[in-house]
């Protein structure tokens, strides 16, 4: 029997398509696993330096280029172990929604924290909270230490993106949001601020409820993996389908 294969212009272009993106994406989850392990390798490095105590000499200097703490500098900073001695600023608590924890919803509380001895301000992630789920609307309780204390925690870059749904309300004490930025709390408070977050850690002050069991930045390594498979074998299986579909519609055209 002859084997013949029947080209069709519609199912290639189809195929083609189909092949090109599977490709890109399973070179896109590749890459976003390459880059995890490579925050992974960083966060290792960083976190068995030395802290940074981030105190009024260090925020006198942040101005200046070579200083850490200029925002030109951040990246430098991320994932640095920090100590930073201060006050809450109690007034502004900011809940940060959709942040789920061992199957729970719940928030991350963010607040500015002043640093001592001057009129700076750093943003502190300063845990997990749990949503009440008989009340949906009802914002969890917490205790703020109060007068100076001294609090360690990791300089982070962000505090993490969750989709956003819906337009996003005035930030304001007490708001909830889904997402959140340094300089729209700076904006909206007045404050100064630094340009990074400080990821809470150690133990917790005296009254303090808030759960610390942050997750790692370079998790999720194995699921990209997986889903950079998944998209290969997409390209893979289209190709196939294509290649015999022909040589079957070839074999029906010919007899």
């Amino acid at each position: 029997m002859r084997l013949a294969f029947r080209f069709r212009l519609i199912p290639f272009v189809v195929t083609v398509l189909l092949v090109v993106l599977g490709i890109a994406l399973g070179n896109w989850q590749t890459r976003r696993a390459e880059e995890k392990l490579a925050i992974a390798a960083r966060v290792a490095e960083r976190s068995a330096a030395a802290p940074v105590v981030l105190d009024a000499a260090a925020v006198q200097a942040a101005d200046r280029v070579e200083s850490g703490l200029h925002p030109t500098n951040v990246r430098q900073l991320e994932y640095r172990r920090a100590r930073v001695q201060g006050e809450f600023v109690a007034a502004w608590p900011v809940f940060l929604e959709n942040r789920p924890y061992n199957g729970r919803a719940g928030f991350y509380l963010a607040m500015p924290f002043r640093i001592a001895g001057s009129d700076t301000h750093v943003l502190v992630l300063r845990g997990w909270l749990p949503r009440d789920p008989a009340d949906i609307a009802r914002l969890p309780s917490f205790a703020t230490p109060s007068g100076t204390v001294e609090i360690e925690g990791v300089v982070v870059g962000s505090a993490g993106h969750v989709m956003q749904l819906g337009t996003p309300g005035k930030l304001a004490p007490g708001a909830r949001v889904q997402n959140l930025a340094v300089d729209e709390v700076a904006r909206a408070s007045g404050l100064a601020l630094l340009p990074f977050f400080v990821q809470q850690t150690g133990p917790d002050q005296p009254g303090e409820t808030l759960v610390r069991d942050w997750p790692l930045p370079a998790s999720g390594v194995d699921k990209h993996r997986g889903y950079a498979f998944q998209w290969y074998a997409l390209a893979a299986m289209a190709a196939l389908f294509f290649v015999i579909t022909g040589f079957r519609s070839g074999r029906t055209h010919v007899a």
